[in-house]
């Protein structure tokens, strides 16, 4: 009964218009600030001439955020009009500089320069020399002295369609990289989090790719302290009857995520999912 009256409840709101009598799911995709928020790594310089250099209230304003009126270092001189948007970007490196495996520095290093996305503005008044901007996204502080570049649309690319994850996935023979570091600098992440792997287009990765995440056993590139052969034999703890080496037993797979933007050294990669945390130094492959 109850399968016969959904049915024609279905059939009344076709004929009546209400909805269609085939719909099409909506592909799921990254939200905007997910995309537009992420940050990224890249070996090219970010064009630094105009910049954020005052706002209202300056006497105690010290960062700026959505809503608030900023002053760029542009005008009607440089064919500033009203209306215009503007990206601010921020080089940004870790205040902490300590590193959380081997290799962290160098490999950041070889990838680029770290750039905040600190939000958008938009222009409402121009000046000969300077032109006043709301900012219309907040995705982290602004500050005086950040990059003011025009603002260009991003790939949003679709999610892949929900499956079963494959715990024990082969490898995939794909290129291989690491998690080098992730947003704000942290040493690990999970799902929703942004992370920069150091692959990019120089090895055809682009935007949309997905990248599945994995460590080894053994391994003893952490910096912090590791017992040598902990995976087969731990002194108290039984141990195997058999001498292990990392390459000798089954990685382990702990995630994927899709790649949201892209340098030549370098991938942002958003993590869609996450069986366990996700550290800096933990493997990369191209799916």
């Amino acid at each position: 009964m109850r399968a016969k009256l959904a049915a024609l409840c279905a059939s009344v709101l076709v004929s009546a218009g209400i909805c269609s009598a085939q719909t099409t799911p909506a592909t799921a995709q990254p939200d905007y600030s997910s995309v537009y928020c992420s940050g990224f790594v890249s070996d090219q310089r970010v064009p630094d001439a105009t910049r954020l250099v005052s706002s209202e209230q300056s006497g105690v304003k010290i960062i700026y955020g959505r809503g608030d009126y900023v002053y760029i270092n542009r005008g009607q001189d440089k064919g500033v009009r009203i209306g215009d948007r503007y990206s601010v970007v921020r080089p940004e490196a870790d205040p902490l500089d300590v590193n959380w495996f081997k290799w962290q520095a160098k490999l950041l290093k070889a990838m680029g320069t770290h750039y905040v996305d600190a939000g958008q503005l938009r222009v409402v008044n121009v000046q000969p020399k300077i032109s006043i901007a709301q900012v219309t996204l907040s995705c982290d502080y602004m500050q005086r002295g950040d990059i003011v570049v025009p603002y260009e649309e991003r790939p949003e690319p679709a999610f892949k369609d929900a499956g079963v994850f494959d715990f024990f996935a082969p490898v995939s023979g794909k290129p291989v990289a690491m998690v080098v570091t992730s947003k704000d600098y942290s040493q690990s992440a999970g799902r929703g989090h942004a992370v920069y792997v150091n692959l990019g287009t120089a090895k055809g990765v682009k935007v949309g790719d997905y990248f599945r995440v994995f460590r080894y056993q053994g391994s003893l590139a952490e910096l912090v302290a590791q017992t040598k052969g902990y995976q087969d034999r731990l002194y108290g703890f039984g141990s195997s009857p058999g001498r292990y080496n990392w390459n000798d037993l089954p990685r382990e797979i702990l995630g994927e995520g899709i790649v949201l933007n892209v340098s030549r050294n370098s991938a942002t990669v958003l993590l869609t999912y996450s069986r366990s945390e996700i550290y800096a130094g933990d493997y990369v492959e191209v799916e």
